[in-house]
């Protein structure tokens, strides 16, 4: 299968993907941080190729609930709100068979749709809780796989490192665990074995 992951800078969900012998590639205007195949540019140049299956991870500085206390103190951010709000809906229109979209709790649930499946990491055999949102088109929500007992609550987000970019960053990458269990499941679904 032909997959692009989209904003996406880790590499973590292409390669997932792509150890399962699947041509997957990853697109971010920020290069990747791990050696493989990636599109450095605007997600838009490139989603009308042939993707069999599209999993894109829209950037949620004004999309999700953490930031909600600036929406109305600096009202520009209702705007870049709006433009945010209209990437992922072109995101969730593309002419992919099978899209996943991920974020956190936020205003796509009350301005877009609600999303079909919450998940956490502690669910994939990770230690955080860090609850996120998918929105599924022809893909089954995701399975619980090991569940960690024990999890740090927030953990993860309130003691990200550094400020600004470095926070940023680090909040933004998908959990290992998370990457697998959509490598496993969605593929094995697409194949018609789950």
């Amino acid at each position: 299968m032909n997959i692009l992951v989209a904003c996406e800078f880790s590499g973590l969900v292409r390669d997932a993907f792509r150890a399962k012998g699947h041509n997957a590639i990853s697109c971010d205007l920020e290069p990747s941080e791990r050696p493989g195949p990636h599109y450095q540019g605007d997600v838009r140049d490139i989603l009308s190729d042939q993707w069999d299956m599209l999993i894109a991870f829209p950037p949620c500085t004004y999309l999700c609930i953490a930031g909600s206390n600036w929406w109305y103190r600096q009202p520009w951010r209702l705007d870049a709100q709006k433009e945010a709000l209209e990437f992922v809906r072109l995101l969730m229109a593309a002419p992919v068979e099978r899209i996943a979209i991920e974020n956190p709790v936020g205003v796509i649930s009350s301005r877009i749709r609600k999303p079909d499946q919450m998940i956490q990491p502690y669910w994939y055999g990770e230690v955080y809780s860090k609850k996120t949102c998918l929105w599924l088109k022809n893909l089954p929500p995701l399975i619980a796989g090991c569940q960690t007992i024990g999890y740090k609550s927030n953990w993860f987000v309130n003691n990200a490192p550094g400020r600004g970019d470095a926070r940023r960053k680090h909040n933004s990458r998908t959990f290992p665990g998370i990457a697998q269990a959509m490598a496993d499941q969605w593929l094995a679904e697409s194949a018609g074995v789950a």
